[in-house]
């Protein structure tokens, strides 16, 4: 079998492809990196399907789109921490009704929730880290295989976090749930391996210039870290532009930023 490469060429090298006629589901779009790959996708000619909570900012971020001359965006304003399996149904119907089919989705939605002590901590926090950080991403993916099964190139990109890969004190509910995903990532890749058109891959971010570092360091210093624009090419590359072969990739993008090994198989 052969193996995925350890080593990503850099920004300006990744094979970007033409995204033009694709179909791409940005999760928490209105978020810092989110909005970032949803705006990247759509220079790059994709139709975005733009999913946030608040509706002002999935606006925003459309006026924004349309400004930048990009293919018409879509708006899907759910909320994760209180969605059900109708509305994940509801989802796919819509864009069955409206595409067809699905080319990629990147998952970038999350919720940290509390840190501390497991004591100082709610079980009901705990179950709204679940629904946001786990459930909803597995519950879309699900429902969308379909969709993205009629592609003759799909991708899913999963967020995740070096709290989900290496868990410390005081990061609660918000560390297990990355785990979780992080688990759900290897499955995927494990379950699709023979799947010629279906690709999986998992990013670590790592310390970047966004909303989340902020609320998990607030006594850094941001200007430490680079803004996470720099990521964008990454995830473009992981959208359109990898191969079969190369996917399956579970990516720490603070190696990649620094031209090290960066990439391990998601798969046994």
């Amino acid at each position: 079998m052969e193996s995925i490469p350890t080593t990503l060429p850099p920004a300006d090298a990744l094979r970007q492809h033409d995204q033009h006629g694709r179909v791409v589901m940005v999760t928490g779009a209105s978020g810092g990196l989110g909005r970032l790959v949803a705006l990247g996708c759509a220079r790059a000619g994709a139709t975005v399907v733009l999913h946030g909570r608040v509706v002002r900012k999935l606006e925003a971020l459309y006026d924004e789109i349309l400004a930048a001359r990009a293919p018409e965006p879509t708006i899907l304003p759910l909320d994760f921490a209180r969605a059900e399996a109708a509305d994940f149904a509801n989802v796919a119907s819509a864009l069955h009704a409206q595409f067809a089919r699905l080319d990629t989705i990147v998952h970038t939605a999350a919720m940290l929730g509390s840190l501390g002590p497991l004591e100082h901590q709610s079980f009901e926090s705990w179950v709204a880290l679940l629904r946001v950080n786990v459930a909803a991403p597995m519950g879309l993916t699900r429902v969308l295989l379909p969709l993205l099964d009629r592609a003759p190139d799909a991708s899913v990109v999963f967020t995740l976090d070096s709290r989900g890969i290496e868990p410390r004190a005081y990061w609660g509910g918000y560390a297990v749930t990355k785990a979780g995903i992080a688990a759900l990532a290897r499955e995927l890749a494990d379950e699709w391996e023979n799947r010629s058109n279906l690709r999986v891959n998992a990013i670590v971010p790592g310390p970047i210039r966004s909303p989340l570092r902020l609320q998990t360091h607030p006594g850094e210093d941001p200007a430490r870290w680079p803004p996470p624009d720099v990521l964008v090419p990454l995830y473009l590359h992981l959208v359109a532009g990898q191969t079969k072969a190369e996917s399956d990739a579970l990516i720490d993008a603070q190696a990649w930023l620094a031209g090290a090994p960066c990439a391990a198989s998601l798969r046994p």
